[in-house]
């Protein structure tokens, strides 16, 4: 197991390092969005992220809901093919944040 990490690059560039499991993911991951509060336009790349489940999935659901309310743009880059996947079996792989997702 990698220990979860948001890290900023500044600009509005995030990286998740790490896993997005049940087992990284706590109630202060979910609730802190302050990370997205810098920015109005922000970019989150997901290609350090070395293992995923459906609470990765509800993170980012999380993310995208948080953002619309706050009307900050999100985007993400390079989506692990698990997220993928899980968004393909639950419908969200419609949705424009997986659609330009790379």
């Amino acid at each position: 197991m990698s220990k979860l990490a948001i890290i900023e690059l500044g600009a509005g560039q995030f990286i998740v390092d790490g896993d997005l499991t049940f087992a990284t993911i706590d109630k202060k991951t979910v609730k802190s969005f302050d990370f997205l509060n810098t920015t109005k336009l922000a970019t989150i790349d997901l290609g350090r992220v070395t293992c995923t489940d459906s609470a990765g999935l509800a993170l980012m659901i999380e993310w995208i809901k948080y953002t619309r309310q706050n009307k900050i743009q999100l985007h993400f880059k390079n989506i692990p093919e698990q997220l993928r996947n899980l968004a393909k079996l639950s419908g969200f792989d419609k949705s424009s944040h997986f659609a330009t997702a790379d």
